[in-house]
């Protein structure tokens, strides 16, 4: 039987490949058919977990709930020292020096990664900005993101702060940063599915000591990752309560 992986869309592109070699590196060490699967956005991604086509996910933080409360999920481990944080980033030529300063009508570039563009939309509460009162460009990615603010075609843009990172430095110089989040607590995380849990803790075992063997830790490179740390329920749940409470 060959079971189903899948990755967060919100992804960086510089990783695709990455992915690709975990998995493969996860086949050799647990023997088990494993097929990667991509998806281009989250709608179609949700799709394949509703039809249950997933078994195994790297997960982001808003989705935790839904895997962990509908479809019987449970954590496995995330990524040491990363956490998701949310940037809003303004183009270098604004006149715009402070959130507050947007006013009615202002045009927001942001992919439809959840818990990032809920992060983004709290940041921009101090301008009374909201679904009502300003107008959503939606993108496929923090790279078009970055092009829509380039090409004065919006306002401002909403940035996973790893995605913004990872762009080159030629653009980061012709943006702005006005607000960074420092929640530190909302993070994604590797979760593993019912039919693959009587296999849980031998693949949680594995992944913990992936960074004590010379070839796991270039693997970990691939994804830009130094390690993998395990993830409790207590702290799963302590996420999706935190994530509840943003988006009241």
């Amino acid at each position: 039987m060959t079971f189903q992986f899948t990755v967060s869309p919100d992804f960086s592109p510089d990783h695709i490949s990455g992915w690709y070699i975990f998995n493969t590196w996860l086949q050799k060490q647990t023997g088990q058919g494993i097929h990667l699967e991509m998806y281009n956005n989250f709608q179609t991604q949700r799709v394949a977990i509703e039809n249950d086509a997933v078994d195994l996910i790297y997960a982001n933080p808003f989705d935790a709930a839904m895997l962990v409360r509908n479809k019987g999920f449970s954590p496995l481990v995330k990524p040491f020292g990363v956490s998701d944080e949310a940037i809003i980033v303004v183009n270098a030529d604004s006149q715009i020096l402070d959130v507050a300063d947007f006013g009615p009508g202002t045009k927001i570039a942001s992919t439809d990664d959840p818990d990032v563009l809920l992060m983004g939309m709290i940041m921009l509460e101090p301008a009374d900005l909201n679904a009502q009162n300003s107008v959503k460009i939606g993108c496929d990615s923090y790279i078009l993101v970055a092009k829509q603010l380039l090409q004065g075609n919006s306002d401002v843009g909403i940035f996973l702060a790893e995605a913004y990172d990872n762009l080159s430095n030629m653009v980061k110089s012709r943006l702005k940063v006005l607000v960074r989040s420092e929640i530190s607590v909302i993070h994604h995380c590797l979760m593993i599915g019912p039919k693959l849990s009587p296999r849980k803790q031998e693949i949680q075992d594995l992944l913990v000591g992936m960074d004590m063997t010379d070839k796991g830790r270039e693997v970990l490179k691939s994804l830009g990752f130094s390690g993998w740390v395990k993830v409790g329920e207590e702290e799963t749940e302590f996420m999706i309560d935190l994530m509840d409470a943003l988006s009241v």
